[in-house]
């Protein structure tokens, strides 16, 4: 690595550092949006938020963990029957297929128990890198990558941590700059910066905290 590139990297790091800094005075109680109350719970949630907001998402939760509340119960259930409780979030007969698929084999393969490795996760049907930190960070404190979701994928290009488009390369950039024990502090904080803020069509760069820090700014 040249000089240059030596510089830039580490004027990266501490710029990432200072938003960080930043986002967590603003956003000092930032947390998970979804609602749940087991680990299993938190996977189906996040399974649903695909193409849908926390919000719907926490909307139709209540009743489908009454009437389902643990992976044997979703494993065993009729399919026709969580795809009407789950009808609004959208493509609910596939997120209705892997749900179940993924809690039959939580059930036949893990005890009925959500894994707790990174590589377990990604053997379940419907979860990628995005659910899987999801799960190992609020369910178990476990920081095992970046979460990036479509609010997370925007701001990182906007503030030029990354220029690529796929997730998983944004991750491994943004995994470069921040320290671990942060890695979701940092996408939780952001989601929050993307919905209130920086947002996909009119981003408020006029009333933007992080403003100076960003080289997208529009001031």
């Amino acid at each position: 690595m040249t000089l240059t590139r030596t510089r830039k990297s580490s004027s990266q790091k501490q710029r990432a550092l200072e938003i960080l800094v930043r986002l967590k005075r603003i956003y000092p109680d930032a947390t998970c949006s979804l609602n749940y109350s087991t680990p299993v719970q938190l996977l189906v949630a996040t399974i649903l938020s695909a193409q849908c907001t926390d919000e719907r998402v926490n909307k139709v939760t209540p009743e489908l963990f009454a009437r389902f509340p643990d992976a044997v119960a979703i494993a065993n259930a009729d399919v026709t029957e969580i795809e009407e409780l789950i009808k609004s979030t959208g493509f609910y007969r596939n997120k209705a297929k892997n749900i179940q698929a993924a809690c039959r084999r939580i059930v036949t393969d893990f005890g009925g128990e959500v894994p707790q490795r990174m590589d377990d996760l990604l053997t379940l049907a419907g979860v990628a890198r995005k659910t899987a930190n999801v799960v190992l960070a609020h369910a178990f404190g476990i920081n095992a990558g970046v979460t990036v979701d479509t609010h997370v994928k925007r701001l990182s290009n906007r503030l030029g941590f990354s220029k690529h488009e796929d997730p998983i390369r944004i991750e491994r950039d943004l995994m470069k700059l921040l320290p671990q024990e942060d890695w979701e502090n940092w996408s939780i904080r952001l989601i929050y910066h993307g919905r209130a803020v920086c947002k996909a069509r009119s981003p408020q760069c006029g009333i933007c905290q992080l403003a100076d820090l960003c080289p997208s700014a529009e001031l």
